[in-house]
């Protein structure tokens, strides 16, 4: 799960970049970065860390140019380290830089044929760096003028060498800028415009909530398979690159990804979420009618929204009983477990008075290692709760996700080869209810009824790209556990100890 935004004006866009990329800053916390195209110059700043760390007033004041694209970074592919942040930049041909959010699933492969047909090195671990090198190699192939129609022809060749999850954008040097959707359209994409005495400008971006903020309207989401290409003149050109097979978005961007006031795949991400409530609560007056939960206490904050509409369906009393600390990072993408289960009780802190002598339903969006719900469940009993029931708006997590989102691997899944009996005993609740699969898929469809089918697979197993198998998980496995993240982030601080001691 990364951010990505990517605008062409009439003027500095540094400023747009950098407030875009804070209200994407929940899609990455690990890594920032920004490149402008100022008279056929690539100036480049990124690094680890939050975009207002990296991006200080002493790199926006030589980031000119009318063009840019920018990216917040958290690691599914490769490591933690400074190399890995984005833009990845290649200077043939044209000059090309390049952002992306997603994962190829084929990156092994691509990497070993880039270098023995192609002749291109990769330096780093990252897909994304893969990813630069295909779309260079075939825009080559397109020689030295690009028309719209040179572009959307290398993209094409693209999509039938890259398989996985992506969504991109690419910067080409006095050329413009293009952006790509994964043919079954799994990460999601937008792109708007806003008109200008000047003219038109554009901006592309994972949500429509960074096209919000800088004033642009939102025009659609850019379809599976299809490319957007805006020129030098600012002139848009779209184009369906590669044939439409099956259009299945990734639902975790519902549940939890996206922010609440985005849209995506032409769904309000909050409705979908108001619908997850309802559901849920459906489904506890079905199997539970006799319940005795007194009150219902969202996890924040990405389980407000469901929480407050399955209270409403229930007839149950609200309340906030957590507080939170909003300068704690957000705890599914924090590398390793100790660090996780430390800062939940940096993160959040009880309301006492909201749990005393209660029975209390705590509803989260899902339950992925159950190291939080656990600490959390704890944490209502020691403020006095009676009984401590628990919800999760969505099905149980029990694969792994392989499209770009860090989930862990299938034996650090709380919910792998599990009951949801042997689940809530382990994560200590007194009952726990999960949402039904198909009562998520319809808690989305509701909103957009044009919604037909989705990637499920952290939920059902089944990867909707049809390439991967037992051995493609056995080698996810030894590169994505705590473990394996343990030792690249271990390396990675030594690069950066070996760095200082240099200076």
């Amino acid at each position: 799960m990364c951010g990505i935004v990517g605008v062409v004006a009439n003027s500095r866009v540094n400023q747009v970049l950098y407030d875009a990329l804070t209200v994407l800053q929940h899609r990455g916390q690990d890594a920032a970065g920004m490149v402008t195209l100022d008279e056929g110059h690539f100036l480049l700043r990124k690094g680890n860390g939050l975009v207002r760390d990296v991006i200080r007033t002493r790199h926006m004041k030589r980031l000119s140019g009318n063009v840019g694209i920018g990216h917040v970074r958290y690691p599914t592919a490769g490591s933690a380290s400074e190399a890995e942040s984005q833009p990845f930049y290649v200077n043939s041909p044209h000059g090309i830089a390049l952002v992306h959010n997603g994962n190829l699933t084929n990156c092994a492969e691509l990497k070993e044929e880039l270098f023995r047909t192609d002749l291109r090195h990769i330096n780093t671990t990252s897909d994304s760096e893969v990813l630069v090198n295909i779309l260079a190699h075939e825009l080559g192939k397109e020689g030295h003028g690009l028309s719209a129609e040179n572009v959307f022809s290398a993209i094409s060749r693209v999509y039938q060498r890259c398989r996985g999850g992506y969504a991109a954008l690419a910067i080409i040097n006095n050329m413009g800028m293009v952006a790509f959707r994964d043919p079954n359209g799994i990460r999601p994409v937008v792109f708007g415009k806003r008109d200008t005495p000047n003219g038109p400008e554009y901006m592309i971006a994972s949500e429509s909530v960074a096209l919000d903020v800088a004033g642009f309207e939102l025009i659609r989401d850019v379809g599976p398979g299809e490319a957007v290409f805006i020129d030098e003149q600012r002139q848009l050109h779209t184009r369906q690159c590669i044939e439409l097979k099956a259009f299945t978005p990734c639902i975790f961007e519902y549940v939890y990804l996206a922010r609440p006031d985005s849209i995506i795949d032409g769904a309000s991400v909050y409705r979908t979420r108001m619908r997850m409530g309802t559901k849920l609560a459906e489904r506890v007056k079905h199997e539970w009618p006799d319940h005795d939960i007194d009150v219902v206490i969202p996890i924040p904050d990405t389980s407000r929204t469901a929480a407050l509409e399955m209270a409403q369906a229930l007839g149950v009393t609200y309340r906030e009983g957590f507080i939170k600390n909003r300068y704690i990072g957000r705890t599914f993408i924090m590398p390793g477990q100790t660090m996780r289960k430390k800062s939940v009780r940096q993160k959040l802190n009880t309301a006492d008075t909201e749990f005393e002598g209660k029975n209390v339903l705590l509803v989260d969006d899902s339950i992925v290692r159950g190291t939080t719900c656990n600490e959390i469940i704890q944490m209502a009993r020691e403020a006095g709760a009676k009984k401590v029931y628990f919800a999760s708006a969505a099905p149980a997590v029990r694969y792994p996700n392989v499209y770009g989102i860090d989930m862990p691997v299938a034996m650090e899944l709380i919910g792998h080869g599990r009951t949801e009996q042997e689940i809530g005993d382990l994560i200590g609740a007194d009952r726990l209810i999960y949402q039904q699969l198909d009562d998520l898929k319809d808690a989305c469809r509701e909103v957009n009824p044009e919604l037909g089918e989705f990637d499920c697979s952290v939920f059902d197993g089944r990867y909707v790209t049809g390439d991967i198998n037992a051995e493609y998980l056995a080698d996810l496995e030894l590169s994505r556990s705590d473990s394996a993240k343990r030792q690249r982030n271990d390396g990675a601080v030594l690069e950066l100890q070996n760095e200082s001691d240099e200076e």
